[in-house]
């Protein structure tokens, strides 16, 4: 999207240099950066893969992945396509007037790192954990070892999460006229647990079953509830923000000279603007970039970056990824869709780890999802440009929701045929 939070380059840019940043100055900062209202259908996605040998699955080839970057981008990929941690490749299209053009481009560009791929021997798994791999970290970078000392206090999931994980990301705008931020902001919090259990695809992890249709989002859950969990979804959504993410410690703190960015244990950001060296030896009173670079450590289900990002969605099978940025972008903008949605989504009201665990098999959640679908397949059908996506959330719904499953179950299946196999 246009207006974000960016990923701050990952270079400090002379910290020690910028002017002092008081709390005050930070608490009027974040909502105006955060939530901004654009153009009504402003939208943007963001599509997370594994990679993996088809001949041997089991096989890392993380180290093959700068390669298939850097020939897809030759090849013509107009969006950003960067690396993940764990060698995971991420296409974020940018911001498009609209769902087809979003779709559009988002599918031009992920045909062609999928020839990119193959020219490599690899495939583009739009699975959303790895099934069989171990995670291991490939980006040597102060960040990504901040991170994952500061998420090993979680155990496995903190690496899991890093390495392993994939996702579809959908970026609205945080408001629009006729419907406001608080509206847009409660929707997508409301329709989280239908929508995890709708769409779960990583039910396997190092080749078993773990007993949840999506171990991506119970990895979530089971991260650092101070980083992942977000502000209640009640109130004021930028005051609420912008209190949560001062008062949530701090992940890393960049530094210089080779200096490893590791924080100081359960320090917030709030200590840091009121005690400054005192609270993190060595760097001072932050700065406006410091406060930037935090909140792009901050992983709540919905994440405000100017725009909001939907990050709670498993990544799924070639060409179902447009589905649940279709749902979204309807729900988004037909207000009676979005009642309905919401309708059918509050029997499930705060129900995640539900959801993750069976997903659309428990009876509630299957109602709940295909109220949610259906609604949000009616207000695709009704615009002609968003038609296309109408007939692709169809064939979702009858493949799999109405059927009580999700990608997740044929994943199971597979696995279970090739232990009959064995």
């Amino acid at each position: 999207m246009t207006r974000t939070v960016s990923r701050t380059s990952a270079t400090p840019t002379e910290p020690h240099h910028q002017p002092r940043l008081t709390e005050a100055a930070a608490e009027a900062w974040i909502p105006r950066t955060c939530f901004k209202t654009g153009p009504p259908e402003r939208v943007g996605i963001e599509l997370e893969f594994l990679l993996h040998d088809p001949a041997d699955p089991r096989r890392g080839t993380a180290h093959l992945t700068p390669a298939v970057v850097a020939d897809a981008r030759h090849a013509g990929v107009v969006s950003p396509v960067t690396i993940e941690p764990g060698g995971q490749i991420e296409i974020s299209a940018p911001p498009a007037d609209g769902l087809a053009e979003a779709i559009g481009v988002a599918a031009r560009d992920l045909d062609l790192l999928r020839r990119a791929a193959a020219r490599h021997g690899l495939a583009v798994d739009g699975t959303a954990l790895d099934p069989l791999r171990s995670p291991h970290r490939v980006l040597d970078h102060p960040r990504y070892a901040a991170m994952e000392s500061h998420l090993d206090r979680w155990g496995f999931p903190g690496r899991t999460m890093m390495c392993s994980t994939t996702s579809v990301q959908v970026n609205l705008e945080a408001a629009r006229e006729g419907r406001g931020t608080r509206d847009r902001w409660h929707l997508l919090h409301a329709l989280r647990p239908a929508l995890v259990a709708a769409f779960a695809n990583s039910p396997l992890r190092l080749g078993r079953p773990t007993g949840w249709k999506s171990t991506r989002q119970a990895v979530w859950l089971a991260l650092d509830p101070a980083r992942t969990s977000g502000p209640p979804d009640a109130g004021d959504p930028p005051a609420d923000w912008t209190r949560w993410a001062l008062d949530c410690p701090l992940l890393l703190v960049r530094r210089e000279d080779h200096e490893p960015w590791t924080a100081p244990r359960d320090v917030t950001f709030r200590d840091w603007l009121r005690h400054g060296d005192a609270a993190v030896p060595g760097r001072g009173s932050p700065t406006a970039e410091d406060l930037g670079y935090h909140l792009t450590t901050l992983f709540p289900p919905v994440r405000p970056r100017g725009h909001l990002e939907v990050r709670y969605l498993d990544a799924q099978p070639e060409p179902f990824w447009q589905v649940p940025a279709a749902v979204l972008v309807a729900l988004t903008e037909d207000d009676d869709a979005a009642s309905r949605a919401l309708a059918a989504a509050a029997p499930v009201t705060g129900q995640v780890l539900r959801a993750a665990r069976a997903g659309v098999a428990d009876p509630a959640l299957r109602v709940a999802a295909t109220g949610v679908l259906t609604a949000a397949a009616d207000a695709l059908r009704a615009r002609p440009g968003w038609r296309p996506a109408a007939v692709l959330t169809d064939t979702y719904l009858d493949r799999w929701t109405l059927r009580g499953r999700s990608p997740a179950d044929d994943l199971l299946e597979q696995f279970d045929v090739a232990e009959g196999a064995s």
